[in-house]
């Protein structure tokens, strides 16, 4: 349970990061000020699962593996996102840089050479 449950509120403050950072794209007409008080809002949601996600994560793991995880879970979620909230394709050119992303989170994990 130690190592799945930072992972899982990690996974779950990406959710509402996501949604605070680009959900507001939908909605281009709104006034700046009312998006950014209504993602600070939503931000706010993600800073409490995020902050308990890395108290209990540096129990089981390095700060630098908590942070690879974290880039890992907002990749995923930001794709989804993307496709189906933005409705905006992925490209190939997006998932060999996520690749590339992915190549450098498996040296994180591999371990000291």
């Amino acid at each position: 349970m130690a190592y799945w449950l930072p992972l899982v509120l990690l996974a779950a403050s990406n959710l509402f990061m996501t949604l605070a950072w680009y959900g507001h794209l939908k909605f281009p007409g709104q006034p700046l000020y009312l998006v950014i008080f209504v993602s600070w809002g939503i931000a706010l949601i993600e800073y409490c699962l995020a902050v308990p996600a890395n108290r209990l994560g540096h129990g089981v793991y390095s700060a630098a593996e908590l942070k690879t995880f974290q880039e890992i879970i907002t990749l995923v979620v930001f794709a989804v996102f993307s496709v189906v909230y933005l409705r905006e394709p992925l490209t190939l050119n997006h998932a060999v840089g996520f690749g590339f992303i992915a190549l450098g989170a498996f040296f994180i994990f591999k371990g000291p050479f």
